[in-house]
């Protein structure tokens, strides 16, 4: 059987490839581990968000028996935003199957199966990584695409002014627990009746050493690093207490995304999810505030379909010289409420 013949099996369909590249681990999911976008897909290339822009009112009391409070309705308006679209190529050659031994054996042959599953786990896991550099957009506020361009700003889409806080860390004297309530109380003011669990921060490397060698942070840093270091001990596990760290209501963690890209000249550039020298304040917990919207692939046998993550499917060159793989995600990261997303920065 030729290669031809054996990706001609139902084991080879569009079906079953996508089944397998939405199993492969995410490992560029920090963002994504705080379960805070929730997936939904459409069966179109856009979506359209309504915005209310009524307030949340208080409710009188009433007597029993008596008539209610009429419904205040705010102004509504809606926005298109086009779903962008991610896809991605890959090839299997006959000379990567035949004759190939397989890692980590003797005499055993490479197996067109092993070949393209091998494939699909380095697709997918450029995907993941795009997915998590949109997310740390979302939650900054402004989505960027590979090259840097701007692909999305939820606070000028919203018609939002972002809200930053200047920590001073670098003088002794600021009072960094007040800071941190003022960034809570930001976030709690524009959450616009959706709830959240608490305040999650991701900083920067350079935010975040200046904040735990901060006089008035310094020994509840200790005694943190002191607990975890404890733990890790009774456990015989690794504690990083740079992974979780409270202090002011709102959990600080260090957060190292980036990524490489390809630049059109053939250089490559690391690109760092949040700013050096930022951090990055949202709630975690919400119902209503994030989103991943889903479209489907651009494929025939995909259209008017529910989108799902990501889709793979895999085309024979027609003299049989090659297989095409081609993966695809259309990923709509979105923040609803870009209010409630506050920068932190330190003048000194």
């Amino acid at each position: 059987m030729n290669l031809v013949d054996i990706f001609g099996n139902d084991l080879f369909s569009t079906a079953s490839l996508t089944a397998a590249i939405r199993v492969v681990p995410n490992q560029y999911d920090r963002v994504g581990q705080l379960g805070m976008f929730q997936f939904e897909g459409v069966n179109t290339t856009s979506v359209v968000v309504e915005i209310d822009n009524g307030v949340l009112n208080l409710l009188p009391t009433k007597p029993r028996n008596g008539g209610g409070s009429g419904e205040v309705t705010g102004k509504r308006t809606g926005k298109s935003f086009l779903i962008p679209h991610i896809p991605h190529e890959g090839k299997i050659m006959p000379d990567e199957v035949q004759g190939v031994r397989q890692f980590g054996t003797v005499d055993q042959l490479e197996t067109v199966a092993n070949v393209t599953n091998r494939k699909l786990m380095n697709m997918a896991n450029k995907h993941y990584q795009t997915w998590e550099f949109h997310r740390a957009g979302a939650v900054s506020g402004v989505v960027l695409d590979a090259d840097g361009s701007t692909l999305f700003n939820w606070f000028t889409e919203f018609g939002v002014t972002q809200q930053a806080v200047d920590f001073v860390l670098g003088t002794d004297a600021t009072d960094v627990q007040t800071k941190c309530f003022d960034v809570s109380r930001v976030v709690e003011d524009n959450l616009l009746g959706d709830r959240m669990d608490y305040v999650h921060c991701l900083a920067s490397q350079t935010w975040f050493d200046k904040l735990i060698k901060h006089p008035k942070v310094r020994d509840a840093w200790q005694f943190h690093a002191m607990v975890m270091a404890k733990g890790a001990s009774e456990n015989g596990k690794a504690n990083d207490p740079r992974k979780g760290f409270w202090f002011g209501g709102i959990l600080f963690e260090e957060y190292r995304g980036r990524a490489t890209v390809q630049n059109a000249d053939g250089t490559t550039t690391t690109r760092k999810f949040i700013v050096e020298g930022d951090a990055r304040f949202f709630p975690v917990g919400t119902t209503e505030t994030f989103r991943h919207w889903g479209a489907p692939a651009n494929w025939m046998e995909t259209v008017n379909t529910l989108g799902i993550e990501m889709y793979a499917k895999a085309t024979v060159d027609p003299r049989g010289r090659w297989v095409d793989l081609d993966s695809e995600s259309n990923p709509l990261l979105m923040c609803m409420r870009p209010g409630v997303l506050v920068r932190g920065h330190s003048s000194n």
